[in-house]
């Protein structure tokens, strides 16, 4: 999808290499602070929205629909329009989208855009023709087909997006070398020099392999394979060993306990408070996850379970106390997201060694959704990251980009604050889970280095540690919250290497 001149630009600026760092080299008294650790992001996702159509920064349905004909139109070679990041949300749209919505400025084409968390996505008319979905089809286990009336009305919710998916074009590997080194490039912008990349895929897993070798991996990746399958192509009998100085290791298998809170995927103990017939849906019975997990557990890979709703959170929890006897020793099992958790669960997030693996600016994006979806009597567990601490939890941060900016200095400051850039709510909102501002950097550094057995890599400064470390246009010890999430990155620095520059 991009053509061959982009990606030997991408690849010639990428391969500009200063001298290595050694004692002479003089920062002339600047910040220096050790890179940051993404706990959860998508490596991939974040290169493909990028170089595709991004509606993330749309801020109504009208100017989406602009967009997406202006994209359209300057891009009339491309088969399919691909892209994602709406949010209905922040639109106030008060409904889903609608291929009706669609189809009034795209009709001669498939489009098909996911939603910003990527638990739903939204096609025009043509897109569901050609993969034959009509009134007839039925939502898969695990998944929703909004409807209008008895017809699809366009938007796919988590398992039946595959349903529309099948007939999507996949990407080719030049395509996924341009996804991968943009992707680079914007996480080591904002300083994340090492990453936890949740759900890769065997073609992902060649583009790294392909970019280590040929010397374009920069940045270092915690790989996390999109289920057991995955898992076993990539790694055979188990996880691998650490690759080219320690920038590549597959560590173990993601897998997803439910969906999304946006999409009403989320899976609850009781129903939404804003649609009373739904209460999200579990993905996997209590038996399937179980086994799964055990699966990956015999072979020794670490388990990283997406769960959202206090009912997924509590089946995932069930499932390792189960397991935890069997596969004993220090297995971090991982809950990734872990958002809304009933208040009686929180205590159990501190046995069994279990991380925490949770994004701060979730809670800034999803605040006023959550409280329409749930009630102001249910919030009391909702991305408690303070109740995780207490309860002897270990906590990592992360952004999941690319449903959020991989901007950790936003998250860093919502973790100390629980308000959003502009300052709302003042105070904090459920101001009685913030944590301190350490612990809030020590959860993006070597807290999320800890989730991914890394700790002995990299995540601060110390002997021993590679020498990943940013420099930074101020002090974010001396900073307030909103200067803090002003800070911009002026060099990124992995293995004593110089890797990016604003300059």
């Amino acid at each position: 999808m991009t053509p061959d001149g982009k990606v030997t630009r991408l690849l010639k600026q990428n391969d500009k290499r200063p001298d290595k760092l050694d004692w002479r080299t003089d920062m002339k008294g600047r910040t220096l602070l050790p890179g940051f650790v993404d706990a959860h992001g998508h490596i991939m996702e974040l290169g493909f929205r990028a170089l595709q159509l991004d509606l993330s920064a749309t801020a109504s349905l009208d100017e989406a629909l602009a967009k997406i004909a202006a994209y359209a139109a300057a891009n009339p070679e491309r088969k399919w329009i691909i892209g994602g990041g709406w949010n209905q949300e922040r639109w106030k749209l008060g409904r889903f989208p609608t291929a009706a919505d669609l189809d009034k400025v795209v009709n001669d084409r498939p489009v098909w855009l996911a939603r910003a968390d990527g638990h739903a996505a939204w096609g025009n008319s043509m897109a569901m023709k050609l993969a034959g979905v009509s009134a007839k089809s039925v939502s898969p286990p695990g998944g929703r087909i909004e409807k209008a009336g008895l017809n699809p009305s366009g938007v796919f919710v988590d398992q039946a997006q595959q349903l529309v998916e099948k007939a999507v074009p996949e990407p080719n590997q030049r395509d996924r070398n341009a996804a991968f080194l943009k992707a680079q490039q914007l996480l080591l912008a904002n300083g994340v020099t090492a990453a936890s990349d949740m759900g890769t895929s065997t073609d992902d897993w060649l583009v790294y392999r392909r970019m280590g070798d040929i010397g374009q991996l920069r940045v270092r990746i915690i790989s996390y394979g999109a289920g057991v399958d995955a898992a076993v192509r990539i790694g055979g009998t188990g996880p691998t060993p650490w690759l080219y100085a320690d920038r590549l290791r597959l560590a173990g298998v993601k897998l997803y306990a439910d969906g999304a809170l946006g999409s009403r995927g989320a899976w609850l103990k009781t129903p939404y408070a804003d649609v009373t017939s739904q209460s999200g849906s579990g993905f996997l019975s209590d038996d399937v996850i179980r086994n799964l997990m055990s699966r990956a557990a015999l072979d020794h890979f670490q388990v990283a379970v997406h769960a959202i709703g206090d009912k997924a959170n509590a089946q995932v929890l069930d499932a390792i106390d189960a397991l935890a006897d069997t596969y004993n020793g220090d297995r971090r099992w991982r809950i990734e997201h872990a958002q809304i958790v009933d208040p009686a669960d929180l205590p159990r997030f501190g046995k069994n060694g279990i991380i925490a693996s949770m994004q701060p600016v979730h809670q800034t994006s999803d605040r006023t959704m959550a409280e329409a979806r749930l009630g102001g009597d249910r919030l009391a567990g909702a991305y408690a990251w303070a109740s995780m601490l207490r309860n002897g939890a270990h906590l990592a941060f992360g952004t999941d980009f690319p449903v959020e900016s991989p901007d950790p200095f936003a998250g860093w400051a919502a973790g100390f604050t629980r308000t959003d850039a502009d300052g709302q709510p003042v105070g904090g909102w459920q101001a009685q889970e913030k944590i301190g501002f350490y612990e809030a950097w020590y959860a993006y550094t070597r807290g999320a280095a800890y989730a991914g057995f890394a700790e002995d890599k990299f995540g601060g400064l110390a002997p021993g540690q590679r020498a990943d470390f940013i420099i930074v246009d101020r002090d974010p010890t001396t900073a307030s919250p909103a200067d803090l999430r002003k800070t911009q990155v002026e060099e990124t620095w992995v293995g004593g290497e110089q890797v990016w520059t604003r300059k």
